[in-house]
């Protein structure tokens, strides 16, 4: 089983107890969880802070702890770091078996090495500057600006999705994804069968042609039949996201005003 936490596309974060019910159903199961928990350090509110599995596995003690297969991942190219550029990660193997273990390191033996500014930057991630470092005071300021405008920008883009008509939108508690849910007319479900493309393709693709924005939609994630969604990021400029909004709002109001006249079920 394959956990994102906090979550892609989705922006939610796990509670404690969230990942307890998932340990003790792997557990019954007998599956292995990969966790990839890349965003741990984006939370955007205070009510669910992050908690890993393998804090959760080892506070649940025996068997669990001893017997539960657990992968967990990180990564220094997403997170408040966000150096996309940079491919620098690693995974911890939690009671996996030494042959397994074995088979995995072969693996990895015969692959190229990985690039050094990524591993000096996964360096940095995994041991950062100590209080009694030089840089330590700077570490300290740059990182809570750029978390504290990350959250910011969560409750624009999300305040701003949720004043448009036929868009809702839950916050986002964490990673840096929106994922609203576009209430789509019936006409706008038609026009894009007939032009062949998924309803939540034509609308991303509508937004593409009159703003430049580029979003995903919510199919290529394995929506409920008949709820559309698009995915798009918090990571635009601060300074740029009310226009941002205000352009999609406007691109929204025209959407629906072409394509409304029919009722449809609120899901």
């Amino acid at each position: 089983m394959v956990i994102i936490n906090p979550g892609n596309p989705t922006g939610q974060c796990l509670s404690r107890d969230n990942i307890k019910e998932l340990l003790e159903f792997c557990y019954v199961e007998n599956l292995v969880l990969l966790a990839d928990e890349v965003y741990q350090q984006n939370i955007y509110q205070d009510e669910r802070p992050f908690v890993s599995a393998k804090k959760v596995l080892m506070d649940m003690g025996l068997p669990f702890s001893k017997e539960l297969q657990l992968v967990s991942y990180h990564t220094v190219s997403k997170g408040y770091w966000g150096e996309c550029g940079q491919r620098g990660g690693y995974f911890e193997m939690t009671n996996i078996p030494p042959k397994t273990v074995d088979e995995i390191y072969k693996v990895a033996s015969v692959s190229l090495s990985p690039n050094v500014p990524g591993q000096i930057f996964l360096g940095i991630m995994v041991n950062p500057p100590k209080p009694a470092d030089i840089s330590y005071q700077m570490f300290v300021i740059e990182s809570k600006e750029i978390l504290e405008s990350l959250r910011r920008r969560a409750h624009l883009m999300t305040d701003g999705f949720n004043s448009c008509r036929n868009v809702v939108c839950n916050f986002t508690e964490g990673a840096m994804y929106s994922f609203p849910q576009i209430k789509l007319p019936p006409k706008a479900i038609a026009a894009a069968k007939e032009a062949g493309k998924a309803p939540d393709v034509f609308y991303c693709l509508k937004l593409l042609e009159a703003t430049g924005m580029s979003t995903v939609p919510g199919s290529g994630f394995g929506q409920k039949e008949g709820v559309f969604h698009l995915r798009t990021t918090i990571l635009p400029p601060e300074e740029e996201m009310p226009e941002i909004m205000k352009s999609f709002k406007n691109f929204n109001d025209d959407f629906m005003a072409a394509y409304e006249g029919y009722s449809w079920s609120r899901l």
